[in-house]
């Protein structure tokens, strides 16, 4: 019987190079003879496609329509927060769990931590914890340090749509928001590297990182 697979999470603010290395870490574990799937938050299914609705701005509240007025209106933060934690107990109940126990390793581009550091911006911090708090642990997240200069640069260079976070003033909010949650987070190993070394390097790091996984 195979064993159960590792869960590996990637994160960093927008721009970081998570999607980036997520692919190279999957490709550097097949070679290795690994049985990997490769996933992502928010996810495919349907309550993580209407949160990509909201971050692009498509998808907006009217709760002024009962006093007349039509205007859209942001979707309230918490609502966004509930949205991201229902996203994940879907995720890890129909995807996640599933593969790790069929004896896979799982590779996801965000997670948790994701959802601490951008809703809580604008949300209690312990109320985004609670809402989290029965998602499985990760074995190890690695946490790409990139400043927000540098992230947006590469946004700017690589993407034609932005989402609502891409925005230089909120990312280096979400960025010192990473480095506060990373001194106490202790669901998982935790690793945090320089995001910004040429990106050879830093896959090379990722890796020795995770060799110790197996």
């Amino acid at each position: 019987m195979r064993s159960r697979g590792r869960f590996i999470v990637l994160e960093g603010i927008d721009g970081a190079g998570t999607t980036s290395q997520m692919r190279h870490v999957v490709e550097w574990l097949e070679r290795r003879g690994e049985l990997v799937h490769a996933t992502r938050e928010p996810t495919d299914g349907p309550i993580g496609l209407m949160l990509r609705q909201v971050l692009r701005g498509r998808l907006v509240a009217t709760p002024g329509l009962a006093r007349g007025d039509a205007k859209p209106q942001p979707i309230d933060p918490a609502a966004v927060a509930l949205l991201f934690a229902a996203d994940r107990v879907d995720h890890l109940h129909n995807e996640v769990v599933p593969h790790l126990e069929a004896g896979r390793h799982v590779v996801c581009d965000r997670y948790v931590l994701s959802s601490l550091a951008y809703q809580s911006l604008d949300c209690d911090l312990r109320f985004v914890r609670n809402i989290n708090e029965k998602a499985l642990a990760p074995d190890m997240t690695i946490f790409l340090r990139v400043r927000a200069e540098v992230a947006m640069d590469r946004i700017e260079t690589t993407r034609t749509q932005k989402e609502t976070f891409e925005q230089l003033p909120l990312q280096k909010r979400i960025a010192a928001a990473y480095d506060k949650l990373l001194e106490g987070y202790r669901d998982g190993e935790v690793v945090a590297l320089d995001g910004e070394e040429e990106l050879s390097m830093v896959t090379s790091r990722i890796r020795g990182a995770l060799e110790r996984l197996f």
